[in-house]
């Protein structure tokens, strides 16, 4: 069980970092917050790729805590 949930631990940890790596930037200083802004007071955020990568970012987030959890109670 400690091999599966360390290796779990890995995987998602490398998926997590490249899901983040693969991301768009969010804003580009000032002038992308002020686009930002405008894109959020329309309803045309972008949709694709993006939503794609957060989703697995959220996943994966969710699955590195529970590993992390799950090895602390067994080592303690």
């Amino acid at each position: 069980m400690k091999t599966f949930l360390v290796i779990m631990q890995i995987v998602t940890s490398v998926v997590l970092i490249g899901s983040v790596l693969l991301q768009s930037g969010k804003s580009a200083g000032l002038s992308g917050s002020i686009a930002g802004g405008a894109e959020q007071m329309m309803g045309t955020k972008g949709r694709g790729l993006d939503s794609v990568f957060a989703k697995i970012t959220s996943g994966c987030a969710v699955l590195f805590i529970v590993c992390a959890v799950g090895l602390l109670i067994i080592q303690g």
